[in-house]
């Protein structure tokens, strides 16, 4: 039997594609992706359709899953944020929007009139999920860094204290990587006295590596979280978009629904789920360990701070935020934006230093812009 394969212009699509990928990649700082990562090992597992349909701590009639990995996955970070022992689950979820909505879902279920309340720097996958899932909200204002104004919160918060509160808390901000303070929130919540509250973290980018950094902020379970999200492919880097979302196992079990079909549990927001993200994430996790994440930390934050220093030496007002990966300029001609692919909004732009970033592709940015500033 002939095996079918792809024509020649096919092919060629291909191939002229791979050559933009290369090319884009290569000269890629303004969006958190890493891209160091070699899942060489892996690739002979592409050929099966891996499934980790249901919830991963329950087992189902389908087999052809990763479904052991993704369990220590969980428990690495359940860990790592601090969890009460025995009182905690999760999932690899397709990314940290996804671990958004099952946070504000848990948060529905457990207080079904409760108001949201976020910054107006929160990502603007929160305002969806919040009008897929029906719930009231209020934005708050941030501060100039891009932190939540916590007096605007607590004032926000005594005008509606008839209500339990729901807060969606930013470790690290789109823009910014600002963080907000989890223990300066329930202080506030402490003080006037509020009951019913749900806390979620969206720890996409920051909440990745912030357990690796001194003086460590506040933003796990231990601070004051009821559930945790964060994104794979940004620090510890992916093939794909993928992230994992960490509860209280005690709220999960509140929703949690037996599926005949499966044989399993499905306390999931997308039933079946990728099962080659748990592997990948597994094998990062293993292949550095917690010293080898703690390096990657390092790295990243002191690419961040040469990237920082070289920027004002050619006069370029950059800054950031404390122990942060992103370091923050007003926005360059449009070519060097478009070149370096920056993200930028309100006349800034910005670098995320991923692991990956080495400080010769600083050195060749700072060129280019010192060449732009010249011509202008």
């Amino acid at each position: 039997m002939q095996k079918d394969t792809l024509s020649l212009q096919d092919q060629n699509t291909l191939t002229e594609l791979l050559e933009k990928i290369q090319l884009n990649t290569d000269n890629f700082m303004g969006y958190p992706v890493s891209k160091d990562f070699d899942f060489s090992e892996l690739i002979p597992f592409l050929n099966y359709p891996m499934n980790n349909l249901g919830d991963p701590f329950v087992n189902s009639t389908y087999g052809v899953d990763s479904r052991e990995m993704e369990k220590e996955v969980i428990q690495f970070f359940a860990t790592l944020f601090r969890a009460e022992k025995d009182n905690w689950w999760g999932y690899v979820t397709n990314g940290g929007s996804e671990g958004n909505l099952y946070g504000l879902y848990l948060a529905r279920e457990l207080h079904p009139k409760g108001m949201v309340y976020c910054s107006e720097s929160t990502h603007y996958s929160v305002q969806k999920n919040i009008h897929l899932l029906n719930m009231t909200n209020i934005v708050i204002s941030a501060q100039e860094n891009g932190e939540i104004n916590y007096e605007d919160l607590e004032d926000t918060i005594r005008m509606n204290r008839h209500m339990p509160v729901i807060i969606m808390a930013n470790i690290g901000t789109t823009m910014t990587e600002a963080r907000d303070d989890i223990s300066k929130i329930k202080l506030i919540l402490k003080k006037m006295a509020i009951k019913n509250y749900y806390i979620h973290a969206d720890g996409a980018l920051s909440g990745s590596y912030s357990a690796f950094i001194e003086p460590r902020p506040a933003f796990d379970f231990a601070d004051g979280a009821d559930s945790i999200a964060i994104s794979g492919h940004k620090f510890f880097g992916s093939p794909m978009p993928c992230g994992v979302v960490v509860v209280k196992k005690s709220n999960r079990d509140r929703i949690a629904r037996s599926v005949a079909y499966i044989g399993s549990v499905d306390t999931t927001i997308t039933g079946s789920r990728n099962g080659h993200s748990p592997l990948f994430l597994w094998y990062t996790l293993k292949k550095y360990g917690i010293e080898g994440l703690k390096k990657r930390a390092q790295h990243s934050l002191s690419i961040a701070q040469y990237a920082e220093d070289k920027l004002k030496e050619i006069g370029i007002a950059a800054w950031r935020n404390p122990n942060t990966i992103t370091v923050n300029f007003p926005a360059p001609g449009l070519a060097i934006r478009q070149k370096w692919q920056l993200a930028s909004e309100n006349a800034t732009s910005h670098i995320i230093c991923m692991p990956n970033i080495q400080r010769e592709q600083i050195d060749q940015l700072v060129l280019e812009m010192k060449a732009d500033l010249v011509e202008v």
